[in-house]
């Protein structure tokens, strides 16, 4: 495979537990998700100690520095060695206004009152 102190990146994500699957790693490199130091990754660039490797999965950014790259999944405490998270915490969910509730039987809102729904949803 060639020296010890580099391996694949796609190969890394899936042994560190990054990526379910060693395909989707390679997807995610193929779709451009992948960063290493800024660029954009292909599936078989090698990375080594100190790459910073950037994941981007269902609009968040997973942000890890590598610090012992391995080829084989591990243990997730041994897995959890094996790189620096440095992602940022993800922002706190915004609580939606509570549902309005109208007396039963009333049948479908009027203008007006819809008016007023939007008015106390925050809407115009």
């Amino acid at each position: 495979m060639g020296s010890s102190d580099s391996v694949r990146v796609d190969s890394w994500l899936w042994a560190v537990r990054l990526a379910k699957t060693r395909s989707a790693a390679t997807t995610a490199c193929k779709g451009g998700h992948v960063r290493v130091n800024g660029d954009r990754a292909k599936p078989a660039q090698r990375i080594g100690p100190g790459d910073e490797v950037r994941l981007t999965r269902s609009g968040f950014q997973r942000i890890v520095t590598v610090t012992r790259p391995i080829a084989k999944r591990v243990s997730a405490s041994v897995a959890a060695e094996c790189l620096i998270d440095s992602t940022p915490p993800r922002p706190a969910k915004t609580e939606a206004p509570a549902p309005v509730s109208r007396e039963r039987g009333l049948g479908r809102p009027t203008k007006r009152d819809r008016r007023a729904i939007d008015k106390l949803r925050g809407r115009s």
